[in-house]
């Protein structure tokens, strides 16, 4: 994620939080910066900011070009880091904005902080289900090449229960 605090108006998505036992995460915060690094992102690729955020599957196409002209067999590992977390992100703004899906902290004793952040909707069923953004990104990274509406659809599939 990017190092860049989220101006007042795209602060707040939707935000729930379960705190870990030992650890204060700081949920909004993660939120804002998530929210920015894809809004970023998504003007470097020529997306206007305003046309992204009116519409998340307006980044679709230039997200697409930019990781399948990516020299991935060069990168070094900040590079994967930086992908990686911008891919997560979009995943994340993506579900939110199209799924009424919001962030919300889970206990993970087995991390360094003990904690991790995912996203959270309810699904058709009635239940909520919670995604974590960068195992979802792990998964495609697994059957390349990187598709990103399969992405996409496979975060939806799993946190909207089919």
């Amino acid at each position: 994620m990017c190092r860049y605090g989220a101006p007042p108006e795209l602060a707040n998505p939707q935000i729930v939080c379960h705190v870990s036992k030992r650890s204060e995460p700081n949920l909004q915060q993660w939120a804002e910066e998530g929210r920015r690094n894809i809004i970023d992102v998504a003007d470097m690729l020529g997306v206007p900011p305003e046309m992204y955020t009116r519409d998340a599957m307006s980044l679709i196409p230039a997200l697409q070009d930019y990781v399948s002209r990516a020299p991935l067999d060069e990168f070094e590992q900040s590079d994967w880091i930086t992908l990686h977390a911008d891919l997560a992100s979009y995943v994340a703004d993506f579900l939110i904005q199209r799924h009424d899906a919001r962030w919300a902290v889970t206990d993970n004793p087995t991390a360094p902080r003990e904690h991790r952040y995912v996203i959270e909707a309810t699904g058709h069923d009635g239940l909520t289900r919670q995604i974590d953004p960068i195992e979802v990104v792990r998964m495609e990274f697994a059957s390349p090449p990187i598709d990103i509406v399969r992405m996409l659809a496979t975060a939806e599939l799993i946190l909207r229960g089919g």
